[in-house]
């Protein structure tokens, strides 16, 4: 899945996107606006790599990270929600994860990624997934798994 092919799924559905992305820092929000008129169906995105950002611009409950981790199905629902919150999209794409090459620990290990996606008054969905490959890798894959969530969201 890929951007150009999101971005007609969205311009036909009629819906705006917004972004809170943690360790794909902007590129999901990067490959939707190289696309010329973009404008139409991204509505912003946040890049929030550090849990302090989290809880500022998305409103992460303190909680949830001391509970789960920034790296958590918990915190992945509780983005794409804060993401919502804060702006005019209809629809919000969320992820959060663990790209490497360190961070990782035997319970969550590199590549571990969770990608969430919501829109207004319809439930989140958040999916997990492990990548394998190095930082790079691991965060391309994880763009395309955003993009095909959003694809079977919607």
């Amino acid at each position: 899945m890929d951007a150009k092919t999101i971005f007609e799924l969205l311009k036909t559905k009629g819906k705006m996107l917004v972004t809170a992305e943690s360790c794909t820092g902007g590129m999901i929000a990067m490959q939707l606006t190289e696309l010329a008129g973009s404008s139409e169906v991204f509505e912003r995105g946040f890049v929030t790599y550090s849990n302090q950002a989290k809880m500022d611009c998305l409103g992460v409950p303190p909680q949830t990270l001391d509970s789960f981790g920034a790296v958590s199905a918990d915190t992945a629902e509780e983005m794409a929600f804060g993401a919502l919150r804060n702006s005019l999209a209809d629809l919000a794409v969320s992820v959060t994860g663990i790209a490497g090459p360190s961070g990782g620990t035997v319970d969550k290990p590199v590549g571990l990624v969770f990608i969430g996606v919501a829109g207004r008054d319809m439930p989140v969905l958040v999916n997990k997934y492990v990548f394998s490959g190095d930082r790079s890798k691991v965060r391309e894959q994880a763009v395309k798994a955003a993009f095909k969530q959003i694809s079977d969201y919607l």
